[in-house]
């Protein structure tokens, strides 16, 4: 049976709805990072990081590989990064349309109040 693309886009946004997720596919976005380094810029326990990219690592999100000691992660492919921009954008465009109409009340506000 095969499923239908909008039940996987629905699969597929669950999976990045935690907030650790995020962060990672965000970090990664700027090249491959080892998990100490993850690890530092998240600042959370190891273990919940581990499990959070196992989650990734297991959907085929990110990758690993060892360079000498240091267990590296890296994004699966480019289209992640843009996934990752395109949220960014579309959160930008509605932070920017909240300030205007935030804008539009105080200047409300500070009309006097017609009698």
């Amino acid at each position: 049976m095969t499923i239908p693309l909008y039940e996987r886009k629905a699969e597929f946004f669950r999976l990045l709805g935690h907030p650790v997720r995020i962060r990672v596919l965000e970090l990664l976005g700027d090249g491959p990072m080892p998990v100490r380094g993850l690890l530092t810029a998240i600042d959370i326990e190891a273990s919940s990081l581990s499990q959070q990219l196992a989650v990734l690592r297991h959907a085929g999100i990110v990758t690993s590989y060892r360079d000498g000691t240091a267990v590296m992660y890296a994004l699966a492919g480019p289209g992640m990064a843009d996934v990752m921009r395109a949220a960014r954008h579309v959160l930008t465009e509605q932070i920017a349309g909240q300030a205007g109409l935030l804008g539009a009340l105080r200047d409300e506000d500070a009309q006097p109040l017609l009698k």
